[in-house]
């Protein structure tokens, strides 16, 4: 069994347990935040998520708007695509027979799902390289861990392929797996990078209104146009086609804020948005 250890703890995220849990409590309470604790009551059905990535003084709030309209679920699987920022192994990847260490515990990595997603698509590498350094799924995890009391296991999928074709066939693979067993699936990305803040708030919202209607093909084309920089497009897209072939109808944004918004300095801001799909 391999141990993925973590890359950005104590960057990111915080490197003592104590430390991280009381920092995910904050995120919830933040003023971006849902402003409570999980579990939530609500009984709508969602398939998917979109969640930012950043560290968590900054994205830790709107993530936690995410995680807390997923806290009653219990998934016996949480399917998690993101981005490969170091642009390292396979162009798309998973892994089998490993865990995830964070401070809070290891997570085990579901290798049944791992090898038969593999054998479902013709993109999807078992690579563990691939996933050594990257931050955009080992920040999803502690958040999960401590939201979900029950055992879960995670499939990881790291994309340096985000293109058109390769998303909507990841998408569509992840469905099967979905199928299959009680899943929840999250897209992580940041929205437009290193821009003024109106600027990427305007950028941002021309981006978000195709994912919310579900609609890929007007996503990759205001993406393109526009030049957004949101760094996890693929991600998105493959979730977005998942959800939809597993039955959602509509994305619904639960909050989007910036960098800026929330530490003040609004020159050269990250986009971050918590979006839900039913």
């Amino acid at each position: 069994m391999q141990i993925r250890t973590p890359a950005v703890a104590g960057m990111f995220y915080p490197k003592t347990n104590q430390e991280l849990k009381k920092t995910i409590r904050d995120c919830f309470f933040h003023d971006y935040g849902p402003k409570k604790i999980q579990p939530t009551t609500s009984k709508k059905k969602i398939f998917g998520v979109i969640c930012p990535h950043a560290g968590y003084v900054y994205s830790g709030p709107i993530a936690a708007n995410s995680y807390y309209a997923i806290s009653g679920l219990k998934p016996e699987l949480v399917i998690i695509v993101g981005p490969n920022h170091w642009g390292i192994g396979s162009d798309v990847a998973t892994m089998k027979d490993a865990v995830w260490r964070t401070p809070l515990g290891d997570i085990e990595v579901d290798t049944e799902s791992a090898m038969e997603i593999n054998r479902i698509s013709k993109f999807i590498e078992l690579d563990f390289f691939s996933h050594s350094k990257d931050h955009s799924l080992e920040v999803q995890i502690p958040i999960l861990q401590e939201i979900y009391s029950h055992k879960f296991k995670i499939l990881p999928i790291i994309l340096n392929d985000q293109s058109y074709k390769t998303a909507k066939s990841i998408g569509a693979a992840i469905a099967r797996i979905a199928k299959n067993k009680k899943s929840i699936i999250i897209a992580s990305s940041d929205f437009t990078h290193y821009e003024p803040n109106d600027y990427a708030h305007k950028q941002d919202s021309a981006l978000i209104e195709p994912i919310l209607s579900l609609d890929i093909d007007r996503f990759y084309t205001i993406l393109q146009e526009k030049q957004v920089t949101a760094c996890g497009y693929g991600a998105i897209a493959s979730v977005m086609e998942a959800c939809k072939q597993l039955g959602a109808t509509r994305g619904e944004l639960i909050k989007y804020a910036t960098s800026g918004d929330i530490s003040g300095d609004k020159n050269s801001v990250v986009g971050y948005a918590s979006i839900v799909f039913t």
